[in-house]
């Protein structure tokens, strides 16, 4: 058996290409519909809002879409990032599997989400955009952001959740540092926050709210483009590298996964590790069970409905077809924040249309019990989006312990959680709760899904 630890790839072997699971789709997508005639947008549809060269990613059929070298340069300051082998948590759980992890904690902004930010604001840049604005929840995409704003020169306006903007007052501070301006949503600066505040004035926010705000922003100015942190096709194309690298070194291993586990709100991080690997499946190779694990209290993949809605609440932004709790659906204030999306990417939802992926939930506390194991086991503290993640891969180990067999399971790390402490605190402290959602709420807010001919 091996004993080596960590897989290591140079930086002359980072990869050319971002993966595009499109190409071998066995069935394309729906398409996105333009909320006013109901038929499919195109490219002039999104200008308002994006460059056309992302634009161009969003749509396009092609296998592999080159990573520009200014974007790679950047990527050298930690990519390509490591993969582990899970030797102690193997000991701890007793178990026959192989545990992998490939760690996305080692970015700037400690998390995976400036693999995305990195390409998106160096494609605004050279459009001329001067001006870049966005949401977060947790906060890990606005600091990326706010990050890739400052290296290409743009000034970056976040929206944040509310409830993650006063449970983390670190991300926040890190957002400035980079120089980005960040914003309690919903706000008093757009007409669509004033509307939910005058409602409900101490609304909570949601993902949902904040997208409406920054969209409200980008389209009223010429020099201004919105920003997403995932969900959208080339979201999850830049993410891609995560799962590319992880192949690479998983042949360095002389492994291969049986499992790949990813974590689920809006579907980079889970695309990012598992579309390579389903892509590889789909042009004949081997086929490893794909496991998208979300949180039990905003659970779109298995408790939403396959059907076209609104990726905001306020309804500016086209219709995808998505598996969504309804775009007025506000979940409870549980601590991953980056998983409090009311819909699932629309690729992630077509695959697990396909039979490509299987979905699981958990509770807030099963989670952080797990990151809890993890970190007592390999030393690194996740976040609590990643919580699910390492549960995830947890439970497949435990399943082997149980069948006795020795399988080899990959996840996704995709994120530390240093800026999440308060949370553990409450979580030792036994304050932390497994909220659910109201199930009339969820009701009310599946009712209200567009009507959309077949």
């Amino acid at each position: 058996m091996s004993t080596q630890t960590k897989y290591l790839l140079q930086e002359s072997q980072m990869p050319k290409f971002w993966y595009n699971i499109q190409a071998d789709l066995p069935k394309p997508a729906p398409a996105v519909l333009h909320p006013g005639t109901l038929q499919p947008i195109g490219p002039d549809d999104l200008a308002p809002l994006f460059p056309m060269s992302l634009i161009m990613q969003e749509v396009s059929t092609e296998r592999e879409i080159e990573i520009p070298e200014p974007v790679r340069e950047v990527f050298r300051l930690w990519r390509p990032a490591p993969l582990f082998r899970a030797h102690r948590l193997e000991q701890v759980l007793g178990t026959p599997a192989k545990i992998y992890y490939k760690y996305e904690g080692v970015s700037p902004a400690g998390s995976h989400k400036p693999n995305s930010a990195i390409p998106q604001a160096w494609y605004n840049a050279q459009a001329g955009v001067k001006r870049l604005v966005t949401e977060t929840g947790a906060g890990q995409w606005g600091s990326s952001l706010a990050l890739a704003g400052q290296l290409f020169g743009l000034d970056v306006t976040i929206y944040q959740v509310r409830v993650s903007y006063d449970q983390k007052p670190y991300r926040r501070a890190l957002m400035e540092t980079y120089g980005a301006r960040c914003v309690a949503s919903p706000s008093n600066e757009t007409e669509y926050g004033r509307r939910v505040l005058a409602e409900r004035p101490d609304h909570p926010g949601s993902l949902g709210i904040a997208i409406s705000e920054a969209v409200e922003i980008a389209a009223q100015r010429d020099d201004t483009k919105y920003a997403l942190g995932s969900v959208l096709n080339h979201v999850l194309l830049h993410q891609t590298i995560i799962g590319l690298e992880a192949m690479e070194q998983m042949q360095m291993a002389d492994a291969w996964p049986d499992v790949v586990v990813g974590c689920t709100g809006g579907g980079s991080n889970f695309g990012g590790i598992a579309f390579p690997f389903i892509g590889h499946g789909l042009r004949g190779g081997k086929k490893p069970r794909i496991v998208a694990v979300e949180p039990a209290a905003c659970p779109s993949l298995t408790r939403g409905k396959y059907a076209y809605d609104f990726g905001d609440t306020g309804h500016m932004t086209p219709l995808t077809k998505m598996h969504t709790l309804g775009s007025t659906f506000t979940p409870p204030g549980f601590h991953a924040g980056g998983l409090r999306y009311h819909g699932m990417a629309p690729l992630v939802s077509h695959c697990k249309e396909l039979g490509l992926l299987e979905a699981t939930a958990y509770t807030q506390n099963q989670c952080f019990e797990a990151g809890v194991t993890f970190a007592r086991a390999e030393g690194i503290v996740p976040a609590p989006e990643a919580n699910h993640a390492v549960r995830g891969a947890i439970e497949e180990a435990l399943r082997c312990k149980r069948e006795g067999k020795a399988e080899t399971i990959l996840f996704n790390l995709s994120g530390h959680g240093h800026f999440d402490m308060g949370s553990y605190q409450k979580y030792f402290a036994g304050e932390l709760t497994d909220q659910s959602y109201d199930e009339k709420e969820l009701a009310q807010a599946l009712s209200g899904l567009p009507s959309v001919p077949a």
